[in-house]
């Protein structure tokens, strides 16, 4: 037998086992984040990214200004941060600090007093997964991984051993620290997003952008 077609049927072995072995991570209304108990499951959400909601009629253009508090990296023990490290989370969670303050730049003063017309926005960092090294590039292109990730684009889907990073939003009313809208989301890069699978938090920070356009889009 051809070494070549020996090794590269090896690599398909091993791949199709890493696939049929990685389950993904399905979100949890987080017991410890303080709109828990008002989130219900979002039956209109087809795309699985945010299963639990708490929404409430809100004009957002009478808001102009928002403050936007630290993002804090949940600690419940619910969390799914699996064996990620304390240096992970934080270089995460400084990223989604920074991502969501220039996406709410575009369209809010950031501010850091209470007031009319002023939304206050809380993040918190409950998991993520990282990325597998070596084989969650591999698997976009050997025959193992091609023909799930095709699937998976189709319906906008995750990857083969691509990283996530999965967080609660809750939105407030600043003057009147009304809770205005609440949800946990799990974003993730497209499944052939070929530069998010390199780098263990390449995916999760793809994931980040992902959900910073979507709450705009919201806000909007």
């Amino acid at each position: 037998m051809d070494r070549s077609i020996a090794l590269r049927g090896l690599g398909t072995l091993m791949l199709g086992t890493a696939v049929a072995g990685c389950a993904s991570v399905v979100p949890v209304p987080y017991s410890e984040m303080a709109s828990s108990a008002y989130m219900v499951p979002d039956k209109s959400d087809a795309s699985g990214r945010v299963p639990y909601r708490y929404s409430t009629p809100v004009d957002w253009r009478a808001y102009n200004k928002v403050i936007l508090d630290p993002v804090v990296v949940y600690r419940g023990k619910d969390h799914q941060f699996g064996d990620m490290s304390d240096k992970d989370k934080a270089t995460l969670a400084a990223y989604m600090q920074t991502r969501f303050a220039e996406r709410l730049r575009g369209r809010f003063a950031l501010v850091r007093e209470r007031g009319p017309e002023t939304l206050r926005i809380r993040l918190t960092l409950t998991g993520a997964v990282t990325n597998t090294p070596v084989l969650g590039t591999l698997s976009r292109f050997d025959m193992a991984g091609a023909v799930y990730n095709g699937v998976q684009a189709a319906r906008d889907g995750e990857g083969t051993l691509t990283g996530s990073v999965i967080y609660g939003v809750e939105i407030f009313d600043a003057a009147t620290a009304r809770l205005l809208s609440a949800y946990v989301t799990k974003q993730y890069p497209g499944a052939y997003d070929i530069k998010a699978s390199v780098g263990a938090l390449a995916a999760a920070n793809a994931g980040v952008d992902k959900g910073a356009d979507a709450l705009m889009a919201q806000l909007n």
